[in-house]
């Protein structure tokens, strides 16, 4: 079972949109998920500088529409779907498309007011996010606890992102936990913690206008990393998990345990396979950043990585 994975905030680099601008009815399509959205898409995945497109306002909406026009390329060279999906933080929402939980309007429509509410909520406080690699696990909750920071992903591989007040985050930095690697992330607050509460309100009341179906293929959740059964369910953990953290290790260790035989990772691909070498250990993985990549991703999904 190969399994279609959707990237999260931070993935983005200016001008990644560009290269499937070259597929036919593409502009059409960003120009009608952009409408959803309330966004340039073709003007922000093309032109805007790296500073612009880290805005949350734009990231996500960004981010999502490169998903579902990479997986709809898929399908289309692959002749056949996916059978099954995740996402990583707002991946969920293409992997809700993917899945058949949303259509790719409302997924959009939804991206787009969630980017709007975690801005908000960003501006309240100067917060951020970092990423630590190879820190024991003790000596990194004793750092956290002392500078009232927050674990807000788990992804596996020994990787584990850090969120909180920016001047904190820089003293985190200056004097990391042994043998660690710190990394700054391009995202604009400190997602998946109490200081996104504030968007969750908004978030939900939106989500309750959605038509909302049950998936037609397995679909596994960043809480808890099980799948989850109903398209209303899901919809919910995704509204509630805007304010507390992913749990993608957990995601990893569900799908090694449940028989995935195989990762595709939708534009803009290459953070998911990474960690899926490190945390999947020699499950075949695909990153699917390009068209130039179809053809690869098309092969692993029909069941052909030679």
């Amino acid at each position: 079972m190969i399994l279609i994975a959707a990237p999260g905030q931070g993935s983005q680099t200016p001008g990644f949109l560009a290269p499937w601008l070259e597929l036919d009815g593409v502009r059409e399509t960003l120009g009608e998920l952009g409408e959803a959205a309330g966004i340039d898409l073709i003007e922000h995945g093309t032109n805007s500088d790296a500073e612009t497109i880290k805005d949350t306002r734009v990231a996500q909406p960004l981010i999502v529409a490169a998903g579902i026009v990479a997986y709809d390329a898929l399908v289309q060279q692959a002749q056949q779907f996916g059978k099954a999906t995740a996402g990583h933080s707002v991946g969920e929402l293409t992997a809700m498309y993917v899945a058949g939980i949303l259509s790719r309007e409302d997924a959009m429509k939804l991206v787009g007011i969630r980017g709007r509410a975690m801005a908000e909520a960003a501006a309240l406080t100067p917060t951020g996010m970092a990423a630590v690699i190879g820190a024991d696990p003790e000596e990194l909750e004793a750092k956290l606890e002392e500078l009232g920071l927050s674990a807000a992903n788990y992804n596996g591989g020994g990787q584990i992102v850090v969120a909180g007040d920016r001047e904190a985050l820089e003293s985190f930095a200056a004097d990391a936990p042994a043998k660690s690697r710190v990394i700054a992330l391009q995202t604009a607050g400190a997602f998946h913690t109490h200081f996104m509460e504030p968007a969750v309100d908004a978030l939900r009341e939106a989500a309750g206008e959605l038509d909302v179906d049950n998936p037609q293929i397995p679909i596994y959740s960043n809480h808890h990393g099980a799948k989850v059964e109903t398209g209303h369910e899901f919809v919910d953990l995704v509204v509630g998990q805007v304010a507390s953290p992913v749990r993608w290790d957990k995601s990893m260790e569900t799908f090694v345990e449940d028989g995935i035989t195989g990762m595709i990772e939708l534009a803009p691909a290459g953070a998911l396979t990474g960690l899926a070498k490190r945390g999947m250990r020699g499950t075949p993985v695909a990153a699917l950043k390009t068209p130039d990549d179809l053809q690869a991703a098309a092969d692993l999904l029909q069941g052909d990585t030679e």
